[in-house]
């Protein structure tokens, strides 16, 4: 079966909109990108062929460096995209999956109520209402592509939501 993703929003949490003064170590973000896919690949595709569709499709083609997608982009984030499997793909509990999140949004402190709220709503309820949470863990340097390294941080989450027929992208990085 083909499974057919398409795009239907992006969305973007800008951590400096919320702390314009405490950005110790660069610019951190949260980008999401929500695509559909059918009531059929809904009951008859596994999530790695989700995962494959996805990696195939023209939303995965951004270096998240400020040029966005690109259609004929050869990189994925940090990583050359070429070097990217759904066999890399963890699948992770949604307690792990906030594990981690919460770590990065927060490690000193209070999260500013704004941004609390934007992430509960763009974020935290995804992965809340999500069947199966995909986690990419780090490729290793021999993935990095030419400029890889820019990202202080990359954790980059799938979260598939068959009876809404959804699956959600989900990077928050630090560059």
């Amino acid at each position: 079966m083909d499974t057919v993703l398409a795009h239907e929003e992006s969305g973007f949490i800008n951590f400096r909109h919320h702390l314009p003064d405490a950005m110790e170590h660069g610019y951190r973000w949260v980008s999401i990108k929500q695509l559909r896919f059918s009531a059929r690949a809904a009951e008859s595709a596994g999530d790695r062929e989700l995962l494959a569709a996805l990696i195939g499709h023209e939303q995965f083609r951004d270096d998240y460096a400020g040029g966005g997608v690109m259609p004929e982009g050869t990189r994925h984030g940090p990583y050359w995209r070429r070097l990217i499997t759904a066999d890399l793909y963890e699948p992770v509990s949604q307690e792990k999956a906030v594990e981690i999140l919460r770590e990065w949004v927060g490690p000193r402190g209070e999260v500013p109520a704004g941004l609390e709220a934007e992430l509960r709503r763009e974020v935290f309820a995804r992965l809340a209402a999500a069947d199966g949470i995909h986690y990419l863990g780090e490729l290793g340097d021999e993935a990095l592509h030419d400029w890889g390294g820019v990202h202080e941080f990359f954790h980059e989450f799938v979260l598939i939501d068959r009876s809404a027929g959804r699956l959600a992208l989900i990077v928050a990085a630090d560059d």
